[in-house]
């Protein structure tokens, strides 16, 4: 079941709730149905981490916290899905989102290296902005999408795999 496979990843509640970054969320956070791990709140959490995920802002935990708690997504899996881009992940994703932008506007591309700086993200706005925000929205909003609408399949697949199973279990025992 994708309930089992999704919590062994994920931190545990106590740990996320006592983040300093996420104390200005206050007591919301002790909402029991943003730490309730089922179909629904985690497809929520799963398409809003992989859509903030394509942002390239330093604080893509806080804005998928602050979308999954009116949303009623489980808080911990968006905020670990988000870690998708990590500083391995990042150059290459960026670029790609890039390159989907400067298709998208039909400009020509710049040469540029990525560096891990709001400065540097400030400075390049005007040059590679447009087409580096357009791409990362556009892939946002499709990887998102695909995420959410990917794990609620695999989770339907999941559970109707175990109740199959179960059933030629049940028939299994009646023949004997």
């Amino acid at each position: 079941m994708p309930r089992k496979f999704i919590q062994r990843f994920l931190p545990d509640h106590q740990t996320i709730k006592n983040q300093r970054a996420l104390q200005m969320f206050g007591s919301i956070l002790h909402e029991p149905n943003l730490w309730h791990l089922n179909r629904r709140s985690a497809s929520r959490a799963f398409g809003i981490g992989l859509f903030f995920a394509f942002w390239p802002v330093p604080f893509q935990m806080w804005l998928a916290a602050a979308t999954a708690i009116p949303v009623r997504a489980n808080l911990p899996l968006s905020v670990a899905t988000v870690w998708i881009t990590n500083p391995f992940t990042m150059p290459p994703i960026f670029y790609g989102a890039y390159k989907v932008g400067t298709t998208v506007l039909g400009a020509r591309e710049q040469k540029f290296d990525i560096q891990f700086s709001l400065e540097w993200l400030m400075q390049s706005l005007g040059t590679i902005g447009p087409a580096l925000l357009l791409g990362s929205l556009i892939c946002g909003v499709f990887f998102g999408v695909l995420g959410y609408f990917g794990l609620n399949w695999i989770w339907r697949f999941s559970v109707q795999k175990s109740w199959d199973a179960r059933k030629l279990r049940r028939l299994a025992r009646k023949k004997n």
